[in-house]
């Protein structure tokens, strides 16, 4: 699910329903050169015990030196230096040697020096990933559902696999490889998000093949990432877009399948996204040529400012990448953003979606739950549930949020739907867009650890804002959302700008259908995800896959010719229960870190 940096038209977007009877969802190799070589790098094939002294380091003192009569020291000195003695004649022989020899020969054995390190790094490669700890996979719970017992259901299930089995077949057939299809022009296109990285769709599709059970196409995308996901390119990419789709995509199909190769890939590309951090903050850059280090952020962003939804939008998978691969430094980078946050002053308590990476300053204050801002407060409360309810750091962030969203920005219309506006310095503009309907599904989400005398009213908030969302779906002719509508001049819950009234496959309004219907089991929820799917099977469906709309209030559909990839599933409870999983924004699940499996995890180590 794209949120964020709203930048530019190549994104994919997860469709996520998951309701019980309608919805659907969603070495570097130190290779030493020869004048290194004969200047001494011979020496270093002394033992790795020898003492300090070989190292021209100093002894610590012992109690045996101090004493008279320590023979047992003494004795241990001579065999010391007697060992020392030898290494030393030993490596004069050899650098002896090796200045007898022609050129050629030198030149010789450096090469087959490089080829035997090459070869080692080869094997190790394959046996497993390379510097990781051995970790013993446990599937998580609820990766594995049971099939529904309502006929109806299983109906409505094969459908909606059907439907993402014509999008992938027809990825397949017109873009295998590249980041996502034209389904009408029936072509690959290669977003510039991802500069030279490719297979974005194949990434993002792993989970949702994996848990529709298409056995075989999960095991072609897998072959694909083991032979050509390659993340050694001279390319500026967006931190944020790999994150969730990449990282996001290799750790949820680690977690559901346990193959190896997803957490070793993970961890590569985390590996190469860490330079982003290197600001005087500490604060990420947007955008990161992956080769140099080098990072920048978007031009058009507020003087230089990094974008609140994109390095707020990190903290999910990089606590997982920590997990997975044994380095704190990834959990340590998120959780300074943290502390960079918790010094700032927040203007009436809200986070405007700019800062500078450099001064640590808000930039202009334009704060938004939808793009720009949204997927930061998502953050805030699913690192807290992922944590298994320990980081009360993560709690108190959201919930002191949530008290100045609803204080400032939280309003209701003259015909009594609640919305969300955007603040401008002080002022506000009476405009919902379709980003922001995620956060019916969030306040329902986060219902239960809000102050007990709270639970009822947050649940009561999610169901107002989806049923202001399921309105500006209904007040169109097509059945489907605007980019985003308005609450003025007399205007409620329709889109009033040209600009504003095309749909691009965006599952905002479904997510939180989804978490509504799981929260509450309320049928109505059901009910609105159909007709959704039923919207998007008449109007987006094309031979090539699906494509978006140009608009929606028009009698003809008018298609954009961007698939951004559909993802639809159904489910009962038990699969992905909320008690074991989150979703990263990108519709990811990720499993929750409960203490009790870490503990066990130690103890089996």
């Amino acid at each position: 699910r794209p949120r964020g940096s709203g930048a530019g038209g190549g994104k994919f977007v997860l469709l996520l329903v998951f309701s019980a009877s309608s919805p659907s969802a969603w070495g570097h190799l130190f290779l030493p050169d020869s004048s290194k070589l004969l200047s001494g790098v011979f020496f270093t094939r002394r033992p790795a015990a020898a003492p300090a002294a070989a190292r021209g380091q100093p002894r610590a003192p012992s109690a045996a030196r101090r004493r008279p009569g320590g023979g047992a020291a003494a004795a241990g000195r001579a065999g010391s230096l007697e060992r020392i003695r030898a290494d030393h004649e030993r490596a004069l022989r050899e650098a002896k040697e090796t200045l007898q020899k022609l050129p050629e020969e030198i030149r010789r054995d450096i090469r087959q020096d490089k080829e035997k390190l090459l070869q080692d790094a080869r094997g190790r490669k394959e046996a497993g990933a390379p510097g990781l700890p051995q970790r013993l996979f446990r599937q998580p719970v609820g990766a594995v559902g049971q099939e529904p017992a309502d006929p109806e259901v299983r109906q409505r299930r094969e459908k909606i696999k059907e439907m993402m089995k014509h999008a992938w077949d027809n990825y397949k057939r017109y873009a295998w490889g590249l980041n996502e299809l034209k389904p009408i022009s029936k072509q690959g296109h290669s977003s510039n998000l991802f500069g030279n990285i490719q297979g974005a769709t194949i990434v993002d599709a792993l989970d949702t093949l994996y848990i529709m059970e298409m056995k075989e196409e999960f095991k072609e995308a897998k072959e694909w990432v083991e032979k050509n996901l390659d993340f050694n390119v001279n390319a500026e990419i967006s931190v944020f877009e790999v994150n969730i789709r990449f990282v996001g995509g290799l750790l949820s199909a680690y977690y559901l399948s346990g193959e190896e190769v997803f957490r070793k890939k993970a961890v590569e590309l985390g590996e190469k996204l860490l330079p982003a951090f290197n600001t005087p903050t500490g604060i990420p850059w947007a955008l990161l040529n992956i080769k140099s280090g080098i990072g920048r952020n978007w031009p058009w962003a507020s003087g230089g400012s990094s974008i609140l939804a994109e390095f707020g939008t990190l903290h999910l998978e990089f606590v997982h990448l920590s997990h997975l691969s044994g380095n704190p430094v990834f959990a340590e980078k998120v959780m300074n953003i943290r502390k960079v946050l918790n010094r700032l002053d927040k203007p009436e308590g809200l986070y405007p979606n700019y800062l500078n990476p450099s001064s640590g300053q808000w930039g202009q204050h334009h704060v938004s739950i939808g793009g720009l801002g949204d997927s930061f407060y998502e953050y805030l409360l699913k690192a807290w549930l992922m944590s298994d309810k320990t980081d009360e750091d993560g709690k108190k962030m959201y919930y002191d949020a949530v008290q100045a969203i609803e204080t400032h920005l939280i309003r209701k219309s003259s015909g009594g739907l609640t919305y969300i506006a955007e603040w401008k310095g002080g002022l506000l503009e009476h405009k919902m867009g379709h980003l922001t309907c995620f956060a019916g599904g969030m306040f329902a989400l986060g219902a239960d650890g809000a102050p007990s005398d709270k639970t009822g009213h947050h649940i009561e908030l999610g169901a107002e804002i989806a049923k202001t969302c399921h309105e500006s779906y209904d007040r169109t002719r097509m059945k489907l959302g605007p980019e985003a509508f308005r609450f003025d001049g007399g205007v409620e819950a329709i889109a009033t700008r040209q600009n504003e009234k095309y749909y691009i496959l965006r599952p905002e309004v479904i997510e939180t259908y989804m978490y509504m219907w799981r929260l509450t089991h309320d049928p109505k929820y059901r009910d609105w995800g159909w007709e959704a799917v039923e919207a998007l099977e008449k109007h987006c469906r094309v031979d090539g896959g699906y494509s978006g709309i140009r608009d929606v209030y028009n009698n003809h559909e008018s298609h954009d010719d961007v698939q951004q990839i559909l993802y639809l599933r159904f489910s009962e409870d038990d699969l992905l229960p909320f008690d074991h999983w989150v979703f990263n924004t990108e519709a990811h699940p990720l499993p929750v870190l409960h203490k009790d499996d870490e503990n066990k995890e130690e103890n089996q180590k």
